[in-house]
């Protein structure tokens, strides 16, 4: 969602780097970069610098999995559109910006109140027997928001992407204090707790904003604002001989949901440590204190 401004090199030394580290999963979505200067008001454009930068061989395109979303408008008014004719339409434009033939995952974008789950259904059933798209899934999406899509929807729901870091951690931490009255951990915020029925389902977890400490609540690695935090991540980080972004990625995939980490980084020493990370396994001990230094309650 950042490449926007990089030059066609700079795109190219990312994906690079990403590759030499064993990363094949790349992830978009038609609505990025549509701020960016160079973009001027345009949609799909990172995913045209994308295809435009690394013009992918037939060969090294099977060798990846390219996911895009669709369903937010932005402009002067925002809103959400899950409607067959936006659906179908994204997805063309996603196709050619991109330069490939297929889409190896399609997601809805967040959850559109005005949701009518047959106009979706047409149109993945269309988009799965055209060969456009190959799997489908959801961002941000409540276990009951997927069931109510599923009504209609007879494709797997393959994934389900979710704001998540050490501090943002409602999906994993809610219950860790269950019965405790005053505990914002005994509290359920997603409609029934996403994680454990995304794991019963076979749905695929992924982690957007992996460092983040919320909604424009800057990094987790911020001393001033999480001091304990950063104390503790860079001493399992010393313990460890890693850096803290790599432990900080270690926390999230060390849950046995095989979460997967959704990196934005432009940066590709960045890039390397989280793939140092994902590689990490913490102990239970170094994973609750984490959590804990997070923030998080054990009653």
């Amino acid at each position: 969602m950042r490449i926007a401004d990089l030059t066609d090199t700079q795109i190219q030394q990312l994906y690079s780097t990403a590759r030499a580290q064993g990363i094949n999963f790349f992830d978009h979505a038609d609505l990025y970069g549509f701020n960016s200067k160079a973009a001027s008001g345009a949609y799909h454009y990172c995913e045209q610098r994308f295809g435009a930068a690394l013009n992918l061989s037939n060969s090294e395109r099977e060798d990846i999995i390219l996911q895009t979303k669709t369903g937010i408008v932005i402009g002067e008014k925002t809103y959400y559109d899950s409607s067959y004719e936006r659906i179908m339409g994204s997805v063309d434009r996603s196709l050619k910006a991109l330069n490939t033939d297929y889409l190896d995952i399609l997601l809805l974008h967040r959850p559109d109140a005005l949701i009518e789950p047959n106009e979706v259904a047409r149109a993945f059933d269309e988009l799965e027997t055209s060969g456009k798209v190959r799997a489908f899934g959801v961002s941000n999406y409540t276990p009951r928001q997927i069931e109510h899509l599923k009504t209609s929807v007879t494709q797997p729901i393959t994934v389900n992407q979710l704001q998540l870091s050490m501090v943002h951690a409602s999906i994993i931490t809610q219950g860790l204090a269950s019965n405790i009255e005053s505990s914002e951990n005994s509290l359920t915020r997603d409609g029934g707790g996403v994680l454990d029925y995304c794991r019963r389902e076979g749905i695929a977890l992924q982690a957007w904003s992996p460092f983040q400490a919320g909604q424009q609540q800057g990094l987790i690695f911020d001393r001033d604002k999480h001091p304990q935090l950063k104390e503790t991540l860079d001493a399992i980080a010393q313990e460890l001989n890693t850096t803290p972004v790599a432990v900080a990625t270690a926390w999230i995939t060390r849950h046995p949901a095989n979460i997967q980490v959704v990196a934005g980084t432009t940066n590709t020493q960045r890039l390397e440590e989280i793939a140092r990370g994902a590689e990490l396994t913490l102990t239970r001990q170094q994973w609750y204190e984490l959590t804990v230094a997070a923030g998080h309650l054990l009653p």
